[in-house]
């Protein structure tokens, strides 16, 4: 299996990035900010689960660091989320451009959930929504969903699932080692300069 590398790679830039003394202490301060800063701004829930489907269609839990108000679905139901969302705090776009609300999915890359680059997991009920409208939507689950992906360092973070598709078909095509590495550092790169979820989010 061409994607065999997946797994070892996972596993060894989790262990790596946490046990090396310097980044240890960023991982600690991160751990002990963000959910304080979460909490401190509205004394909301500091965490938000949700299902999510995975590699052929088994659903699983992920969560996230909370960056919307409490609640926030109890209106509107599970809509795609965009750039300028009202319902965003203002922690949350911090989080936002910079990714951390995604940290607590490190859990899900430990558990065989998901892999470090892939295609973004959907929601079972917007999945369904988007298989039913674009051709070859189901592709994406021949392959375990990523933290991050093709689609997530070439597009706005709005980016349409039609738009968004092209890019996890390509990944799926040309999945190899090098084009993970490539996906990783570029996001990490994100992360540093805010650049995820703001509206001039580059395309390189």
């Amino acid at each position: 299996m061409k994607n065999k590398y997946k797994r070892p790679l996972d596993i060894a830039i989790i262990l790596v990035s946490h046990c090396l003394p310097p980044l240890t202490v960023l991982w600690a301060l991160l751990w002990i900010f963000i959910p304080l800063a979460i909490w401190l701004q509205d004394r909301g829930p500091i965490f938000y689960s949700q299902a999510r489907i995975g590699k052929d269609g088994r659903i699983f839990l992920i969560r996230k660091f909370r960056t919307m108000i409490p609640n926030a679905e109890s209106v509107t139901g599970a809509v795609w989320s965009q750039t300028n969302d009202p319902r965003i705090t203002k922690i949350g776009k911090i989080l936002r451009w910079t990714a951390l609300d995604e940290l607590p999915q490190l859990w899900n890359i430990i558990r065989g959930d998901m892999t470090l680059v892939g295609p973004r997991a959907e929601r079972p009920e917007l999945h369904s929504k988007f298989a039913s409208e674009i051709p070859e939507f189901e592709r994406r689950l021949e392959v375990r969903p990523g933290l991050t992906g093709l689609a997530q360092i070439n597009g706005p973070y709005d980016l349409p699932p039609e738009e968004k598709i092209l890019y996890d078909i390509e990944y799926i095509s040309k999945m190899d080692l090098l084009l993970d590495i490539r996906i990783i550092l570029l996001s990490v790169w994100y992360t540093i300069r805010g650049k995820w979820a703001h509206p001039n989010h580059p395309r390189p």
